[in-house]
């Protein structure tokens, strides 16, 4: 019984990590794609330098790493719902 408790528990912690790593690249994919759009030449002096494009990638990395915390946060919230009734 124990055991089948721990497989489950192992496969549960699995499954929420790799979702996790899903959702997070997911987002700051589509943050780089929405960055795009953005014209950082107003703020930077060479945007096409590798300075500038490390900014972007940076800038499209937080920005995918707070929208990713929102939806897992919102998956999770969602999850225990069901503990209220």
């Amino acid at each position: 019984m124990d055991e089948m408790l721990s497989d489950a528990l192992t496969n549960a912690a699995g499954t929420s990590g790799l979702v996790s790593m899903i959702v997070s690249l997911l987002c700051v994919v589509l943050s780089w794609w929405a960055l795009q759009n953005l014209k950082l030449d107003l703020f930077i002096r060479y945007p096409k330098s590798p300075q500038g494009r490390l900014l972007h990638l940076l800038l499209a990395i937080v920005l995918g790493h707070f929208v990713a915390g929102f939806f897992l946060d919102y998956l999770n919230w969602s999850g225990q719902i069901r503990f209220m009734f």
